[in-house]
């Protein structure tokens, strides 16, 4: 793979430690601000709007832009972001920010996986892009914990600086490694953005769209709430939930790293055997997370399943919408971000049912049984295409 490419995930990797870093920083904000810790906590779902809504718009307005211009933009919106909410004292400013830095992290991943697609063979898309997810995984792993310990040793100020300063390697290897466009002036700079819009109307890209989107909606619902698994259900100390929640980015890792190998050339196998294994994952964690070493094996397994099941299918996005070059990665963007807003949501909802805590489990078996139905119903979409063969 490309140094770029890995550089690229760096960049990621920052932009994931931002965004989940706050529930490690929320109570010192809150003080240092003078803001209540709910008040605070708008700052999360802040971010995460702004990731659901910016990929699309920011890919629309993006995209007549070099993709080399497009990224430096997009991490230098970032870098500022972080530095402004580092000086401010207003949390008006603040959650401003916020919000900003969750369009330019939703605008650089969007062209970030179409420059990605554009450095590697064309049949290699699915391994391009376990290179970039790694990095939000590894963000669960170090950089979210990194985050925090660093607010506490220092103050929640000292987290935004040391995002603002890891977009520098970044933006060296956009400079050395993304190439600028070399058309003439008077050639279009892609295909007509409603020629792209319409690609939505297909049938192949709008499954793998759907199943993305549910299957990061079942990782998300019970990732967020995995600490009151860890400490009500199992009965462990506090501590155990930084534990927990690196055993879930550890397999994450592992999981985005096979599926990168497989993803190209069998994503249905993929699917036909990894989704039967996160669904029975998820039910057996329903039945067995009062055992703190069940809880900790399934943490590892679970985390495996949910993002190499979860890369594979997005890396399907990034084939089947192939006829629209310039907004591919946003399509790809959304669903994971539709999935990520609306998986805590509705596993929220469970909390107050009969099962309570373990409620997001059960709901996060749902939303795979589900997937795992349409994928059935719809498995000769999830081959690659003749088109596909034609490029190996």
């Amino acid at each position: 793979m490309p140094l770029p490419l890995y550089l690229l995930a760096v960049a990621l990797f920052a932009m994931g430690t931002s965004e989940f870093m706050l529930a490690g920083l929320l109570p010192d904000i809150a003080a240092d601000l003078g803001v209540p810790v709910a008040t605070a906590g708008l700052l999360t779902s802040a971010f995460a709007v702004g990731m659901v809504v910016g990929a699309p718009i920011m890919a629309g307005l993006a995209r007549r832009w070099p993709r080399r211009s497009s990224l430096l933009g997009f991490l230098g919106l970032f870098l500022a972001a972080h530095v402004l909410g580092a000086c401010t004292g207003s949390f008006t400013v603040l959650l401003a920010t916020r919000i900003v830095a969750a369009l330019a992290n939703a605008g650089f991943l969007a062209v970030a996986l179409t420059a990605a697609a554009e450095l590697v063979p064309s049949d290699r898309k699915g391994r391009a892009l376990a290179v970039l997810l790694a990095g939000t995984t590894v963000a669960t792993i170090a950089g979210v914990p990194g985050g925090a310990l660093l607010g506490t040793l220092l103050d929640w100020r000292a987290a935004f600086w040391g995002m603002a300063l890891l977009c520098l390697p970044s933006a060296l290897g956009v400079v050395r490694g993304i190439p600028a466009r070399t058309e003439r002036p008077d050639e279009p700079a892609g295909p007509d953005l409603r020629r792209e819009l319409a690609e939505l109307r297909r049938p192949r890209l709008l499954l793998v769209l759907v199943l993305g989107a549910l299957v990061n909606a079942a990782t998300f619902g019970t990732f967020t709430f995995l600490a009151p698994i860890v400490t009500d259900v199992a009965g462990l100390d506090p501590l155990w939930v930084s534990a927990v929640l690196v055993l879930f980015g550890l397999g994450s890792f592992v999981g985005v790293t096979v599926a990168g190998r497989l993803s190209d050339q069998r994503p249905g196998a993929v699917v036909a055997v990894g989704g039967p294994l996160l669904l029975g994952g998820w039910i057996v964690l329903g039945l067995t997370a009062f055992d703190p070493i069940a809880l900790l094996i399934l943490a590892f397994t679970q985390g495996a399943l949910s993002f190499g099941l979860g890369s594979t299918l997005i890396a399907r996005v990034l084939y089947e919408a192939a006829g629209a070059p310039t907004m591919a990665g946003s399509y790809a963007t959304a669903a994971l971000n539709v999935g990520a807003t609306a998986g805590p949501v509705m596993a929220a909802a469970t909390l107050t049912t009969r099962p309570a805590e373990l409620g997001p489990v059960w709901a996060s078996s749902a939303l795979v049984a589900v997937a795992l139905l349409i994928a059935l119903l719809f498995r000769q979409a999830l081959r690659p295409s003749d088109h596909e063969g034609s490029m190996r």
